[in-house]
């Protein structure tokens, strides 16, 4: 299996992250900065997770847990145009860059599955715990 840090959803959401903290460092509001570098950082973060657990299944469950900081995220720049702190232009770069990576963990989660089903004809017995060594 691939490092996680080796994956381009992982590098993009990292640099996503990066981005946040660095734009929104000087922001007054710290509960909305924290909030918002909190949904950002655990996309990186779930996926690294996820990529670090022993079965497809658990791998699933924490690329699903950053899809959903992907749409938490989303929501919190919405809320940050609307309040003026991020700039409509920032805002709806940022937007798009989280709904690509959305799109890009549905891919992955997809491709742990299938990988899991192979895994699973293979042994001929549902249930069994395997290790992802490719994908």
């Amino acid at each position: 299996m691939a490092r996680f840090e080796d994956l381009a959803v992982w590098k993009r959401s990292a640099r996503l992250s990066a981005e946040l903290y660095k734009s929104l460092r000087d922001l007054k509001d710290f509960g909305f900065r924290d909030q918002i570098t909190r949904a950002g950082l655990s996309i990186p973060s779930n996926i690294a997770e996820g990529y670090e657990r022993e079965s497809a299944k658990e791998t699933c469950n924490f690329l699903n847990y950053a899809k959903g900081s992907a749409g938490e995220l989303r929501t919190q720049i919405y809320i940050g145009m609307d309040i003026g702190y991020i700039e409509r232009e920032t805002g709806m770069q940022w937007v798009k860059e989280a709904e690509e990576i959305s799109r890009m963990l549905h891919g992955l989660m997809q491709t742990v599955r299938e990988k899991r089903h192979e895994l699973q004809v293979k042994r001929k017995g549902p249930g069994i715990c395997f290790l992802l060594w490719q994908l």
